[in-house]
């Protein structure tokens, strides 16, 4: 008997869940055993594989999220707010790891999906490189060794079909900046300028985003002082970063306690994770 957990990938045919699709499909590690789509979508009822114009993988697209994670130990998802947390639910009830790359969550989906942690493993990330996640380690460090005389933005870049802005990369990266600061991200962010704005105000943490073209991502965290300038910068040249990053989440989650971890945890760098008694 396989013992590979079987693994879910919601999306199915989105450019990160066709990536997905590909990664899991031949990991030595993990199984492919669902394969998700929205209602109506004209994969649904097709072999993933051959939806992708490849081999067959044996795997049916459904509609049926239910049906689909019933037996799967993970769930990857990179989807939209409203059907990840749906799903998180739906895997929190099966026990299954479920881990998320969706962005553009509001403070009512995030409370959800804590609440959907507290009977599984939920791994988040704005961002599941490796590359990325070591880039928030540095902008926290170097905003707490830096004072208000060095002004922060952040500035991001995605190919034309990304929806939301800022990136949850971006997000991430502020987040570490005000962590850094001892300041909360909400009080002190800017998100656009335009117009008479004023002179910059100490302490902001700016936000400036560019869409066009294939642009995988593009981050650039840039502490601007008097004469002088730090940037720290990540560039991604291919969506696969995200995907073993994501296939290396869900499983590093199958032996954790019911909790909401992130990247730092999966790759070590925090103390700790918000696990459940």
């Amino acid at each position: 008997m396989d013992q590979r957990p079987g693994i879910v990938i919601a999306g199915a045919s989105g450019r990160m869940g066709q990536m997905l699709v590909r990664i899991v499909a031949t990991s030595d590690r993990a199984r492919l055993v669902g394969a998700l789509e929205r209602p109506g979508h004209g994969w649904i009822g097709q072999d993933v594989g051959q939806a992708m114009g490849g081999a067959a993988l044996g795997v049916t697209v459904t509609d049926d999220p239910l049906e689909a994670i019933a037996g799967a130990q993970g769930v990857i998802d990179f989807t939209s707010p409203a059907a990840t947390v749906a799903l998180a639910e739906l895997a929190a009830q099966a026990r299954a790891v479920h881990v998320i790359g969706t962005t553009g969550l509001s403070e009512a989906d995030l409370e959800r999906i804590a609440a959907a942690a507290h009977h599984a493993v939920i791994v988040r990330a704005g961002n599941m490189s490796l590359g990325v996640n070591l880039l928030v380690q540095l902008t926290r460090k170097v905003a707490a060794a830096l004072d208000t005389d060095f002004d922060i933005e952040i500035v991001e870049a995605h190919h034309r079909a990304k929806v939301d802005a800022p990136s949850g990369t971006a997000l991430m990266l502020g987040e570490a900046a005000a962590q850094g600061r001892g300041v909360a991200l909400s009080d002190m962010s800017d998100r656009g300028r335009d117009g008479m704005t004023g002179a910059r105000a100490p302490g902001r943490i700016g936000f400036a985003a560019i869409r066009g073209g294939d642009i995988v991502g593009e981050h650039d965290v840039i502490f601007a002082g008097e004469g002088e300038r730090i940037v720290l910068r990540h560039v991604a040249t291919d969506r696969a970063i995200f995907a073993r990053g994501a296939l290396r989440a869900v499983l590093w989650g199958q032996d954790k306690a019911p909790g909401a971890y992130d990247m730092a945890d999966v790759l070590g760098f925090s103390s700790g994770a918000d696990a459940m008694d």
